[in-house]
């Protein structure tokens, strides 16, 4: 993956395939790697040109762990779908729709298309709070037994079908145990952000064609908030997906990747 100065910081990126250009934004905490096992296939594909990225306080892009703003974000992205060649069709999730929407916002000139996944334009006091608490436990230096913060971490992100089914509740336990850590600078600068405003007046001035997409059983963001988005934006479609939780795009990706390269196909 390339590693390139934009936006007076290192910026680590892959592309993939020939056609109209889509940038994957991740959400918190995650490298743009996981849109590779699902999204980037089905798009590349489908015709696309697919590009990932590890956001800003995701290693080895810089951490930033003095602070990340969402403006930072928001034109680190911009900055990325400039050198790549702009405009491009962005698709977010979670934090990444966030960025979506204020790139569209800011900078409807680079963006063809925006896909907002698990979006919401205001803060859930939840999450807020549940935030809060992980930081804490990351600047007390206390790490959970990495087998609770999968189970935690599966109640939290899967859908209550996903988790019925012992073989695939165990096997996402598997992933999870793997991949869980006590975090890095950069993921706790991400996680430090500050998300109290609501931008749901703001979002009213987006004009780029966009397309919401809840999924029913999120409990980190409740698919009514992805629906509120939807109505802000003018024109905008929403569509949820069902039996998902909010890693609905690696829970049921073929229904996601259906609605998603509709849409961008569509004239």
């Amino acid at each position: 993956m390339p590693l390139t100065s934009l936006n007076g910081i290192q910026l680590n990126y892959d592309v993939t395939g020939s056609g109209p250009l889509v940038l994957l934004v991740m959400g918190s905490g995650s490298p743009g790697r996981v849109w590779r096992t699902y999204q980037v296939p089905a798009l590349v594909k489908a015709g696309f040109t697919v590009a990932t990225v590890d956001n800003r306080g995701i290693a080895p892009s810089s951490e930033s762990a003095s602070g990340i703003t969402m403006g930072q974000l928001v034109g680190d992205t911009a900055a990325l779908i400039e050198h790549l060649g702009a405009p491009a069709h962005v698709v977010g999730t979670s934090m990444g729709s966030r960025v979506v929407a204020e790139l569209a916002l800011a900078r409807p000139e680079l963006v063809r298309k925006a896909v907002l996944f698990a979006a919401t334009a205001r803060p859930y006091p939840v999450t807020t709070t549940l935030s809060k608490g992980e930081q804490a436990l990351y600047d007390k230096g206390i790490q959970l037994p990495p087998e609770y913060a999968a189970a935690v971490k599966a109640m939290q992100n899967l859908s209550p079908h996903t988790l019925a089914d012992p073989a695939k509740a165990q096997e996402w336990l598997d992933i999870f145990e793997f991949t869980t850590g006590k975090g890095t600078p950069g993921t706790r600068a991400q996680a430090g952000m500050d998300r109290s405003q609501d931008r749901r007046e703001a979002y009213r001035g987006i004009r780029v064609p966009s397309l919401v997409v809840g999924f029913a059983d999120d409990q980190m963001v409740p698919p009514r908030f992805g629906r509120e988005v939807a109505e802000v934006i003018p024109r905008a479609t929403y569509t949820e997906i069902e039996r998902c939780g909010h890693y609905g795009y690696l829970e049921r990706p073929d229904e996601v990747n259906r609605v998603l390269i509709e849409f961008l196909s569509a004239a």
